[in-house]
């Protein structure tokens, strides 16, 4: 999963407002205020050779959300940035908020599934009807929306730090006029929630909705561990709320993962030596991307 959403603000118009929202959601591609910090701690930064030794290309955790005045770009992560030849990223173009907007409305408003309160557990109702406030919406608002929909827009209600001070944007940025190759993708991203079982669903919404009680400290505490580079404690965070569901983080991350490594191992035997930059949660642990890379033979060694 992303670790940030964004807040914003609901309309009459729940295809568009949510598409448009989802962009910022995967990620950000706008120019962004200079996020540079000369003196560590920084996010974790990982280098990838071949048995030989030569460096293949390098991998680096991003967030999508992040308080104002975030400072987080080291030194060696410029450096890296004019080394590479190629940005790798789950999603490529988010610029085109109405196409989104059109994909995310196909989508998510496709099965009918009842009034959104009935599909919420009912000790969990206090705090969706204070995201109801919050969102300054009707409950009826979220009705027409499958469960997973309704989740991800009721995370971006809860979220408290800001994708516009993500770090995709300044990673987009500088690779403006480089490749830029996606692993996913908005439609194939949006699938894997959309084809998710409805208990899943579910479980998802009433997830998102348990969390939101917590999500301003948690956010807070999720940011200073990327901006430290603490990866024990993204480990720690990453893995309880929605990733504490045992299929729902089969299905959200390490399935993902695999299919990321092949992909990434096909791009790594090519002369070009990517910057392989998704979300950090994807980089943590035995069935993190680095793990993974490393038992098909490369080493994977942590710069900072």
């Amino acid at each position: 999963m992303q670790t940030g959403l964004v807040t914003f603000r609901l309309s009459s118009r729940p295809a568009r407002v949510l598409g448009l929202a989802l962009a910022l959601l995967l990620a950000a591609c706008d120019s962004t205020p200079d996020a540079a910090k000369p003196d560590g701690p920084h996010p974790a930064l990982w280098e990838i050779t071949d048995s030989a030794g030569a460096v293949e290309g390098w991998l680096f955790g991003t967030i999508h959300a992040l308080p104002d005045g975030a400072k987080w770009q080291s030194p060696r992560l410029t450096e890296t940035l004019g080394d590479a030849d190629m940005l790798v990223v789950e999603v490529a173009d988010l610029g085109n908020g109405e196409d989104l907007s059109k994909l995310f409305e196909q989508m998510a408003f496709d099965r009918r599934e009842g009034p959104v309160i009935e599909r919420i557990d009912p000790a969990l109702r206090g705090e969706f009807e204070e995201l109801l406030v919050k969102a300054k919406v009707r409950r009826s608002y979220f009705d027409p929306m499958e469960s997973w929909a309704a989740a991800l827009a009721l995370a971006q209600v809860a979220q408290t730090n800001k994708a516009e001070n993500g770090a995709d944007r300044v990673l987009l940025a500088a690779f403006d006029q480089r490749e830029v190759v996606e692993l996913e993708g908005a439609r194939a991203q949006l699938a894997i929630f959309d084809t998710l079982p409805q208990t899943e669903q579910r479980d998802l919404l009433n997830a998102v909705i348990e969390e939101a009680r917590e999500y301003g400290d948690k956010g807070d505490t999720l940011a200073n561990a990327w901006l430290g580079g603490d990866t024990d404690l993204l480990i720690e965070l990453t893995r309880r709320g929605i990733l504490a569901d045992p299929e729902l983080a089969q299905v959200l991350l390490y399935d993902r993962n695999r299919s990321w490594a092949a992909q990434i191992e096909n791009l790594l035997s090519a002369s070009e030596r990517p910057l392989i930059a998704v979300g950090a949660g994807h980089l943590l642990g035995e069935r993190g991307l680095p793990a993974l890379l490393e038992s098909r033979g490369y080493t994977v060694s942590r710069l900072e």
